[in-house]
């Protein structure tokens, strides 16, 4: 620890993978190497709820075996993986950061995870996050906050944050987390790693504990764009078990990573990314239109377009999540699983045990979700919100005709001191410039792009149509690309 950051270090998932399979290091050498990481720093960090350290060192042998036996343990061959504490894991607690979940343990996987599996990578733990996937800090957890390793005194994002510091605190070199309104991409920003949200449906969400089933993706977080590429294609791909999952076959973004952006068309949002805006910190903006211009100089074309939509996503955001989360959130009623509390009768049980087992923000979702949904209120509400969703993809699609990605910042500002945004309007509106693409199921990512106030990294959002991964890795790959460039000239 230095100054109070956490350095993030070690070999990245390629080399590990080449490593492991080619027999010059041993998974279980790299898993326990990590697993002595997470013992060493991760008391303050808090980036795990869990550790299964025997089941990764076995997971790791068999790897080992696999190499030595001359099979191919495939294409994350030993590269210690964690995920997202709502994602099942067969035998190993699932809890969404949450008290309502005491004690239950998946008997089957996530569709991802079986794919991480069987892709050679080892899972070594479940990642904290805010509470059923609702906020923007990690703060929301019933288990305790996660600490960002840049900054140990701020804020990691949310609501993926602990995916997100097992990553920048050197602890896995790649983890997996969700995002409904921007829980990859936001944490992703403030701890100054690539994070990735894929189209809705080309990543399974079977195994995926439900926040708001229409807007919820699974996606990897990693140091860099080759990492998060290569993660992306071994979990994509149809799942006939999930309902939602796009029924066709998707393109290996990797084959196309290095082919550059000469000739791609890429527009600047000009609703988010004005130095006029309030809210928006001036450096921020600044690093998006840096991030244009490298784009430009590398032979994209460029240009400012306005996205009117945009402006109300964040309204009608927060109606349609918490409508379908009071909706998910249903199921949780001290009868089939987790946290069961006494009382004289059926009611007074629910009661008791919904009480106890929810934190504040999952509570205050849920009432305002039921409101919405109520007699007399869903047409005022719910209803309106839904056409204003239509609208913006209907606008975005327009726009995607004239252009092949969108830039905009990926959060307002910079990490932040804990409890410095108590007020829930305030904290919701860390999510205004990646909620779009929730709404309309496009894909976006994040990638690191300099720093901000208090020398606090900055991320830059690169946004593509419906199955637009292959544009937007390479025009990410080429923002990652002069973003290096920078730092090696300002050293």
């Amino acid at each position: 620890m230095i100054g109070g950051r956490h350095m993030s270090g070690g070999t990245g998932v390629i080399e590990i993978a080449a490593g492991v399979r080619s027999g010059a290091v041993t998974a279980v050498s790299v898993v326990e190497e990590h697993l002595d990481r997470i013992a060493a720093g991760d008391g303050e960090i808090h980036a795990f709820n869990t550790v299964v350290r025997e089941r990764a060192l076995a997971a790791a042998a068999a790897v080992d075996r696999a190499v030595a036996d001359g099979r191919d343990p495939g294409p994350l061959a030993g590269v210690p993986v964690a995920v997202k504490d709502n994602m099942c894991t067969r035998g190993i607690p699932t809890t969404c950061s949450s008290r309502i979940l005491e004690g239950w343990r998946p008997p089957y996987d996530a569709t991802v995870v079986e794919r991480l599996e069987a892709a050679g990578a080892v899972i070594v733990g479940k990642t904290n996050l805010d509470e059923f996937a609702m906020g923007s800090s990690t703060e929301n957890s019933a288990f305790g906050p996660t600490r960002n390793p840049v900054d140990t005194t701020r804020v990691p994002g949310g609501s993926s944050g602990g995916s997100a510091a097992a990553v920048a605190a050197g602890f896995t070199p790649l983890s997996f987390g969700s995002d409904t309104g921007g829980s990859i991409r936001q944490p992703a920003a403030l701890c100054g790693v690539v994070g990735v949200k894929p189209t809705y449906g080309a990543v399974s969400r079977y195994g995926l504990v439900a926040f708001a089933s229409s807007l919820d993706q699974i996606g990897p977080l990693s140091r860099t764009v080759a990492e998060s590429a290569l993660a992306y294609d071994v979990i994509a791909g149809h799942d006939p078990r999930d309902s939602t999952s796009i029924d066709r076959v998707l393109a290996p973004v990797t084959a196309r990573l290095d082919d550059g952006v000469d000739g791609l068309r890429v527009g600047i949002i000009a609703e988010l990314s004005s130095q006029d805006i309030e809210g928006f910190e001036p450096a921020v903006v600044e690093r998006s239109h840096q991030a244009a211009d490298a784009l430009a100089s590398a032979g994209a074309k460029v240009e400012e377009v306005s996205i009117h939509s945009t402006i109300a996503g964040l309204s009608a955001y927060y109606m349609i999540a918490p409508a379908e989360a009071s909706s998910n959130l249903a199921r949780y009623d001290g009868v089939r699983y987790g946290l069961r509390r006494a009382g004289p009768n059926t009611a007074a049980m629910m009661r008791a045990t919904r009480t106890t087992g929810f934190g504040d923000e999952v509570k205050r979702r849920i009432m305002l979700g039921t409101y919405a949904l109520s007699a007399g209120y869903y047409d005022a509400f719910y209803g309106k919100a839904q056409r204003v969703r239509t609208i913006m993809i209907r606008e975005f699609d327009r726009v995607y005709e004239d252009f092949d990605v969108l830039l905009t910042p990926t959060s307002p500002c910079v990490a932040f001191p804990f409890g410095a945004k108590a007020d829930p309007i305030t904290m919701y509106y860390n999510d205004v410039c990646t909620i779009p693409c929730n709404l309309t199921g496009h894909p976006a990512m994040s990638i690191p792009f300099g720093t901000g106030a208090d020398d606090l990294p900055v991320g830059v959002q690169i946004m593509a149509p419906m199955l637009g991964e292959e544009d937007m890795f390479r025009a990410a790959a080429v923002v990652e690309r002069a973003a290096i460039g920078s730092e090696g000239a300002d050293r």
